[in-house]
Formats: C-alpha cells, structure tokens, sequence
C-alpha cells in the first residue's frame, strides 16, 4: 500500500477518533490543519494506538498500548513505507503499557525514520526512574514539542534536556469570527440568560462541583445566570454501565436547588456547534483540580472563541491568562470563582476587555499556525530537502459583505466586528470595486452586481461638479471635515482606477454600470492633467490604461504619456548605479511606478518606458525578495537611499502591488521569474512570514491588517481584506511552481540585478 513516491508521507503515533478522548482530538485537528495548508503536498496516516483493533480494520497501522510485540512489528511496517519522511509520536503518561509508558522504547529501538515527539504532559519533580525513562525516550527523537512554556522550562531545569532540542507550540485552536455573545445566545433561545459555561469530556478531575457550589452566590448578584456543563462523560470513569460522578452532580444540583440555573448537555458536540456555544458564553469556568496539569484544550478553545475566563492556576491558565483575559482562582475555591465571576459580571468594560484580550492571545495558535510550526521543525528533522507547497484557500466574500451597508463598505473592523462610527471612505470603495469586478468576471456570480452597484453609487456620491472627488464620508453620509486638509491626490485617481477596471469589463458588465463610470471618468480629464504626487500619477496611469485598453482614444494615451514624462523626469533625476528609483527613498505602494511605466510603453511601443519599467522593477524586487525572504517595505520608516531598510511593519496592501505588478509584467514578459515571485509573494498571506502566522482568517476570507515585529494586528479592515482578495482572485489564475525551487529562481533574478547594477547600466 505504497503512495505516490513523490508526496512525502507523516505518521501520526496517537490515538484517533472515534476513540473519545483529547489526544485523539487534537491529532485530528492537528492533520486536519496539515492538510488545509499543504492540500495534497503531504500526506498524513495514522498509527492508531487502540485495543479494540476489529473497529479500525480500514487502517493500515496500528498498535495495541499493552502488547508488547505490536510496537516493533507498527515499526517495522512503517521502516517499509519509503514515502514515510518522519513519525510524530502524541505522548501522555498512561497512554502506553508499561511502566511510565515504557513499551514505546521497543517502537523506537526498531524505528528508522526521524521521530518527533509532542508531550502533552510534563511531570514536574521527577524522581530518578521517571527522569531517566523521559531522557531514554527524548534521545531517540530529533525534536521534542511541548505546549506551554513551563513545559520547556521544567524539561531544561528539572530533566536536564538540551533546550535546542526543544520546540514551543502552543495548542491549537479553531477560527472564528469575533461576535458578541448576545448575537449567537439566539440560536439557543438564551437571549434572556448570562450564560456560564464549562465543555470537555465529564470526569472527576474537571471538579464541576467547584463551579456549582460557587453558583448560590452568583445567582444572588445575576438571577438570570445559565451554567451550561457541555459534554459526555468521559467513557473510563463509566464502570458498569454506573455514571457516579454526572449522578453526583446532579445530585449536588438539587441540593443546592439550582436546578433552573444549570443545564447538562450530555452529548457528543459537533466542532461548529461547540464553538457556536463557547461564543455565546459570558464567563468560561475552568474548575481542573490537577495543579501539574500541562495543557488543557478546553481552556484554549474558550479563549479562542472570546471567553472571558475565570481559571483555576494550573501551568497553563498561568501562562495564557498574563494579558487580562481572565481571572486566576485557587484550585477547589468555590469563593474565589463566585467572587471573581461576580466581579467580571458587573463591568462590561471589564468583560468586553477580557474578551478581546483573550481572543487576541490566541491568533497565534489557530490550527493552521500550529501546522505551519509542526511542518517547519519536520523540515529541519528530515535529512533531505524537504519542501512543501501551499494550498491556496478557498475565496470567500463573507467578511467585505459584512462590511458593506447601502451607503458602501465601511473603512475599519473592531477585530471582525464592522465598526460603523470609522465611515467611508473612497479609496476602500475604490478598492472594493475593483476586487468585486475581479470576482465577477472571474466567476460570473450576479450576486456580484448588487455590491458593484454599491461600490460605484459611493463614488459618483464623492465626485464634485468640478470632477474632483471627497475621501471621507461619516456613518451619517456627511462630508467629513478631514477632507478639507488632508492631500486626496491618491484617492481621486484611485477612484479612476477603479472606473477605469469598471469600463475594462464592459464586455462582462451590464451596459448601465458601464456607462456610469465611463461618465464618471471623462469628468476627471480636467484635473488628471494636473496631479503631482508619483503614485497618484501611477494609478491614474492605470486606470487610463485600462479605458484605453477599450476604448482606444487617442486623447487618452496622449495624456498617459504626459503623466509618464513627470515620472520619467523624477527618475532621472534620482536613478543612480545602485539606486533605480523615481524618488531617493521608497514609501507605499511602490510597484504601481514601473507598473505605470509599463502600461505608457503598451500604449506608446517606446523603448525608453519599457527600460525604466523593467530596470526600476528589478531594483525594487530586489529589496524585497532578499536572502530566502519576502518582505515589502516597512510602514513604519520609509527606506531612504543608502540606509537599512525597516525590517518590520509589513501591510497587505503592498504585498497585492506586487502581486499585482508581478502579474502585468509576467502577461507582458512571459518571463517565468514574475510569475514564480508572484508566487513567494502570495505565500506571505499563507504563512511564509518572519512570524509563519496566516495573515487571513480562512472562515470569513477577512485579512488582518499588519505583520509587526512580534504579533499581527488582528483587525480586519477594508483594506487588507479587500487586497487580499485581489491577489487571490489574481493567483486562482495561476498554476503553482513548486516551492522547493522558488528562492532558487529567485536567486537568479538577485544575481541578474546585481550584474546589471556593476556594469553601471
């Protein structure tokens, strides 16, 4: 049963569903992940550990935990698969037989892949046969994984473990939109409730009883409380068909006679239902009486679906609950829950605070980033070069809909929340017009016509009589001040742009939208004579290219050229030997100037603006594209000539120029490089970053705002979401290269620059 010889295959150690118990979950979740990023790149089997082998007949691997003989012979099988690159072993005390689990050791001494390992506890204080066992086992593999960073501190100081051999990656968690409880607690009929909740598989060790005990004092300060206890009862503490602690608790529930505040749901919860209940959750419980308890997913998943959390101090609610996500109490303290869910319940500041905070500290840890951090230490675990290509996701227009209200899209979002009191703007409907005519003319969706419909209205509403435009419209639709002193050349020829792709289309688009926007832009050809700004001279170039492109007017490439000479002039005047630039610094939106440069030399045939397109393109591309990495210039210090580039405060927007760019110039060119950089471009939004986080959420097609130094801006406005979506509409047209010979190709281009610019050309 051999796969393809070309797609390099990872085995999972580790129990799997339908076996009902965490690890199982989290290794689902965990190649789940895999395969959403890397699609067919990468194939993912199980090695299930299970005694009950005739439920699991259609897997090739597995082990039974107690018999000794099945480890090696799980092994040995696995030494036969060459596709097999590297096994992933889920380790939890008891989860192996023998002592401290130490049957695995026959699995690892047969073994001859890499192995990697991921604790999911770590046992502090360890006695001399428990830390000899963990040594034996850790010296087998070529990395170890642990999931909070006390973990890694106790392996280091306690087991004496090379901390170069070890990895932080947090749990996993899932994607969602952030949403107030108020607007899910209807799907449950709880909108009258102050819900209270608590999920997992029931067992004694989640101390519920900490919870109920503490609800007494906290109906008296909310009446309307619902405690939900969400989840089955774990199948190992059910002994002879008797379920003594869910019996217990319901007991405990009479006694205290809270039976209209606490509400069991004593079933098997799909993923997308959980979640649903988690955000219309006001306050989570985690009650766990195991102070050496490592991690907990439960407690993740609450944070990554905006729970304000009250937690009892285990190493992991210790080290998550740092940024005011939630309150610690000590363990079987039902006084200190009660007070300190009283004390979240009467501030919604407070509450809404936490809430945001711990939806923030869990970006990181969403299940693709988890992916892209278990694959990166793969790679540096398997001998040879060892690559794997992205799978592009899904587009998806649910985030700009949200956005979008009769008036035209909103300018900024409250994480993904749209926040009306930020208005309007040109430049964001400008932007959104493009990228929904894009969508239709890519995918014919008459769903599409309302929202350009939308998009257009806005900016007939912004143009004066003098064929100017306004930027910035109130939540009101009034003329907001700012744009009585804030420079709107950019704006205005991005709103020509914008009506230029428009009148592109016209053979896709209806007739009547067609002829507003050609309207709309012949009152434009008074000003655009005039514009000073470079980049307001590229886009206005671009949106005159893309009239003419149809309507072949000669007073038009006439005005094309003229823009272009004010171009043509700055680059002269800055272009040196190592600097081919148009001005002595690089701000925003860069690659519109040689794109510019490119569209006057297909509209002319001009020799001298193909020159400059191309020497000015190559010499941006090559600050971008350096030493095996993408970045585009830094918002947060613009790059003056003969200094070091800001190396941090990357932005979507610059990454879909260049994508953007990268795409005339490959339709123009034919040369492969554009398009294998497009590519290297793209893959920042999937990962390939100096954070390796995704800069989208793939449940909405919402883009965040900034890549910084140590953290991406979470908000999903307008803009990044919006340039996201043009430059994977624009890649949805490209077949992929593989990315094991990416930065190769690109590192011709470096060396073709670096010749060009030492011969003095």
């Amino acid at each position: 049963m051999k796969m393809n010889s070309q797609i390099s295959k990872i085995v999972f150690l580790s129990t799997f569903p339908p076996t009902e118990c965490g690890i199982a979950t989290y290794t689902q979740d965990s190649i789940n992940a895999i395969k959403e990023v890397y699609g067919d790149t990468i194939a993912c089997e199980i090695c299930e550990i299970t005694k009950n082998k005739t439920a699991i007949l259609d897997r090739r691997l597995s082990l039974d935990p107690e018999n000794t003989t099945d480890y090696a012979i799980a092994a040995k099988e696995i030494n036969k698969d060459s596709s097999v690159k590297l096994v992933h072993i889920q380790h939890e005390f008891g989860l192996f037989g023998g002592e401290f689990g130490n049957y695995l050791l026959d699995f690892l001494t047969t073994i001859e892949k890499p192995i990697v390992v991921t604790f999911h506890s770590v046992i502090p204080n360890p006695d001399k046969k428990l830390m000899a066992f963990v040594s034996i086992l850790i010296s087998y593999c070529k990395a170890v994984i642990v999931m909070t960073e006390a973990s890694k501190r106790i392996l280091i100081e306690q087991y004496n473990i090379d901390k170069n051999n070890i990895e932080y990656v947090p749990h996993g968690t899932h994607m969602v939109t952030y949403e107030a409880p108020n607007k899910i607690k209807e799907r449950f009929n709880l909108e009258q409730r102050t819900v209270l909740s608590t999920f997992g598989l029931l067992s004694s060790g989640k101390s519920i009883e900490t919870a109920l005990k503490a609800l007494p004092e906290i109906i008296k300060h909310q009446p309307d409380v619902l405690y939900l206890v969400i989840g089955k009862t774990h199948p190992n503490t059910i002994v002879n068909n008797k379920d003594d602690y869910r019996t217990y608790l319901e007991t405990l529930v009479r006694d205290l006679q809270i039976e209209n505040h606490v509400r069991f749901i004593n079933d098997y919860i799909e993923i997308e239902e959980l979640l649903s209940y988690l955000k219309a959750t006001d306050i989570y419980l985690f009650t766990s009486k195991d102070a050496n308890q490592a991690v907990s997913g439960t407690f993740s998943y609450a944070m990554s679906c905006a729970c304000p959390i009250v937690a009892t101090a285990i190493p992991h609610t210790k080290e998550m609950l740092t940024s005011n996500a939630g309150i610690l109490v000590n363990i079987g303290d039902s006084k200190q829950l009660a007070d300190a869910t009283i004390k979240i319940l009467s501030s919604s500041e407070l509450c809404e605070s936490m809430a945001l905070a711990a939806f923030e500290k869990t970006r990181t840890s969403s299940w693709k980033n988890v992916a892209l951090k278990q694959v990166n230490i793969y790679k540096k675990c398997i001998p040879e070069n060892f690559e794997f290509d992205y799978k592009y996701p899904s587009i998806k227009l649910d985030h700009i809909k949200n956005m979008t209200t009769d008036l035209g899209i909103l300018q900024f979002c409250k994480v993904s929340d749209p926040d009306s009191s930020s208005g309007y703007t040109l430049d964001d409907n400008a932007r959104a017009l493009i990228a929904m005519c894009l969508h239709y003319s890519s995918f014919q969706k008459s769903s599409d016509l309302s929202y350009i419909n939308t998009y257009l209205t806005f900016i007939e509403r912004c143009q004066k009589k003098i064929g100017t435009f306004i930027n910035y419209v109130d939540e009101q639709n009034n003329v907001h001040i700012k744009n009585d002193y804030v420079n709107l050349e950019d704006s205005n020829t991005r709103a020509v742009w914008a009506l230029g792709t428009v009148i592109s289309m016209k053979k896709y688009l209806p007739n009547t939208i067609v002829q507003r926007a050609t309207i709309c832009l012949l009152k434009c050809s008074q000003w655009l004579k005039h514009i000073l700004s470079p980049r307001a001279i590229g886009f206005a170039i671009k949106g005159l290219f893309l009239y003419y492109s149809v309507e072949k007017d000669k007073s038009v490439a006439h005005l094309i050229e003229n823009l272009s000479k004010n171009l043509i002039t700055s680059y002269d005047i800055n272009a040196k030997t190592h600097w081919k630039w148009f001005e002595n610094y690089m701000t925003y939106a860069n690659s519109i100037l040689p794109e510019a440069m490119l569209y006057t030399y297909k509209v002319t045939g001009k020799e001298p603006y193909k020159r400059i397109a191309i020497e000015s393109f190559d010499f941006l591309l090559s600050k971008m594209f350096v030493n095996n990495h993408f970045k585009v210039i830094s918002n947060k210090s613009w790059y003056y000539k003969n200094t070091t580039p800001h190396p941090y405060g990357e932005q979507p927007i610059d990454v879909a120029y260049t994508i953007q760019a990268l795409d005339v110039f490959y339709k123009t060119f034919k040369d492969p490089m554009y398009k294998t950089m497009q590519q290297i471009a793209f893959n920042w939004f999937l990962g390939k970053n100096h954070l390796n986080q995704i800069m989208y959420n793939p449940a909405t097609g919402g883009c965040y705002d900034g890549l910084e130094k140590e953290n991406v801006n979470i908000n999903q406005g307008a803009e990044s979401t919006i340039c996201y979506l043009i430059a994977r509409i624009i890649m949805e047209k490209h077949k992929a290269v593989s990315s094991g010979k990416l930065f190769q190709l690109v590192k011709l281009k470096e060396a073709a620059f670096l010749r060009l610019t030492n011969n003095g050309k």
